[in-house]
């Protein structure tokens, strides 16, 4: 996996899909700048080959249902707490699922967890360094250790996590 941030012209992207031939690449996230980005993205798949992951920035289903319909991406990583919340994340899936499109999520382990392994078409959580996201490894008391990459789903009521009080204590305003 490779996220260029929207970083790139179309013959950038393109170009760095050519420099990483042959590395089995699972997806290309964002890889082109915001204008027209939807033509650039299906582009950079028709022209490489390489899987495109977008979806993150979209608000709106309708938003992610369009990245679908013009060919945009092969995985879909719409952010619940951008996008209206779980239920609106599991509407924009059953797009996805539709359009043979897999679903991913953009951050926030501790839920995404829930809602990939909801799904048949879910692939990957995005978990970041502790050094970047130090409240998703300090603030869950009882998060599952990762192992072999592999998150485990926690178990229990609501999303069944325990928060920890010495944390929350620590950050209070």
């Amino acid at each position: 996996m490779a996220d260029a941030n929207q970083g790139y012209s179309l013959e950038e992207a393109k170009r760095f899909c050519r420099l990483v031939d042959g590395l089995n690449l699972r997806w290309f996230e964002e890889p082109c700048r915001w204008y027209n980005d939807r033509r650039a993205m299906r582009d950079v798949r028709l022209a490489t080959g390489v899987p495109v992951a977008a979806g993150q920035s979209e608000l709106s289903r309708a938003g992610a249902r369009d990245l679908m319909v013009e060919g945009s991406i092969d995985v879909c990583n719409f952010d619940a707490s951008w996008g209206g919340g779980p239920t609106e994340w599991r509407r924009v899936a059953g797009t996805a699922m539709a359009f043979g499109v897999a679903m991913a999520h953009h951050e926030e382990p501790q839920i995404s967890a829930h809602l990939l392994a909801s799904i048949p078409h879910g692939t990957y959580i995005e978990c970041f360094h502790p050094e970047r996201d130090p409240l998703f490894w300090e603030l869950i008391a009882n998060r599952p250790t990762i192992r072999n990459g592999a998150y485990p789903v926690p178990q229990g009521p609501g999303f069944g996590l325990v928060l920890d009080e010495s944390t929350i204590r620590r950050y209070a305003a």
